[in-house]
């Protein structure tokens, strides 16, 4: 087992990466004063996993809360069923919320711990590589609005942060490979050599070797745990780990919600995002070309879905980015360094979202 730290202060936490750390009853008991536990769950990871962590929490009072898996989920009647169950079993403000699970788990759990009474603690055990790599790390939680994609949340620090790669032998191969989009993000928009090592060894990922799979993990923590540590609540730095995002986003709420996969959905936002850049000169062909290939590489589409730019267009006007009206886009000044642009001209923008639907 490897650990990493988010240096945020007296609220700092830490990331333990490595296999076979579910059932593992010391990295859970330091948050389980309280002696009560709540875990958060759906019903494709309960068979999978729950009974190793409850191992892990023996000899705390345990409330089992399974919901529905996917991106359908991620919204205000998941939310209900929480507190329903959260209440029924009079967890109080000392008891501890397990988020066990991918994304959407960890999102609508971590929003329920952060609004239940008032907030309280929360552990994220993320089951999914996008999980691993992003969505567990930083606080960030929510769920969506018919409108835009998590509209309606909080941020919210975990605990601490158990990324168990053992469970990605489980993962679809489609899971997986979303996973991989926001792995190759971290690189695109912070790391050149971590691009370089991708494109090395994305054969290796894509067959799930675990030590390119835990270096994939580990790496995406570091960059994300610095950039974090920086810019808790997203006011600088922290936007530039949205690169692709804006336009993905886009993507997810306009095909509907769960139709494509929000790394999926991601990858062809930066293949968008790169010919933005492209387009304003910060790049050159060549570059988007690299983009292109690495994407392919790892299974993710290169292309959008068939939704016309000007639908794309107005979907990407409630971005949370936007700010004094105008959406703010992050692009590539160069492969391994993004930046935030708020007057870039909608031609432009139209163009590259033309380029990446054909």
């Amino acid at each position: 087992m490897e650990s990493l730290s988010v240096a945020l202060g007296s609220r700092a936490y830490p990331i333990h990466i490595g296999a076979d750390l579910l059932a593992r009853a010391d990295l859970y008991r330091p948050y389980l004063g309280g002696g009560s536990a709540a875990i958060v769950t759906n019903e494709v990871v309960a068979p999978l996993y729950l009974s190793r962590v409850k191992e892990g929490l023996k000899g705390a009072r345990i409330t089992e809360i399974i919901v529905a898996d996917g991106e359908q989920a991620k919204g205000w009647a998941t939310l209900e069923k929480i507190f329903d169950a959260l209440l029924a079993a009079r967890l109080g403000r000392d008891g501890l919320i397990v988020a066990l699970g991918g994304g959407v788990v960890g999102d609508v759990a971590g929003f329920a711990a952060a609004v239940y009474q008032r907030g309280i603690d929360f552990v994220q055990v993320p089951t999914t590589l996008l999980a691993q790599v992003d969505s567990s790390v930083g606080g960030k939680t929510a769920i969506n609005h018919a409108r835009g994609k998590n509209m309606i949340g909080a941020f919210h620090q975990p605990r601490a942060v158990i990324a168990d790669v053992a469970t990605l032998d489980s993962l679809p191969d489609r899971e997986l490979r979303a996973g991989l989009a926001e792995v190759i993000k971290h690189g695109l928009a912070l790391d050149l050599s971590f691009v370089d090592w991708l494109e090395s060894h994305m054969e290796k990922l894509v067959a799930r070797d675990r030590a390119a799979l835990a270096y994939a993990v580990r790496r995406s923590c570091e960059l994300k745990a610095a950039i974090v540590a920086a810019d808790e609540r997203e006011s600088g730095a922290r936007a530039l780990l949205n690169f692709g995002h804006t336009f993905g986003h886009a993507i997810e709420a306009g095909a509907g919600y769960g139709v494509w996969l929000h790394g999926e959905a991601i990858a062809a936002g930066m293949v968008m995002a790169s010919e933005l850049s492209l387009r304003i000169g910060n790049i050159q062909k060549s570059d988007v070309a690299r983009v292109r290939d690495l994407l392919r590489r790892a299974g993710l589409p290169v292309s959008g879905p068939a939704l016309s730019p000007e639908r794309i267009l107005e979907l990407m006007a409630v971005d949370k980015k936007a700010a004094k009206g105008r959406v703010r886009f992050i692009v590539l000044e160069a492969l391994g360094k993004a930046a935030m642009r708020g007057d870039l001209p909608e031609p432009a923008v139209r163009e590259a979202i033309v380029a990446a639907l054909q």
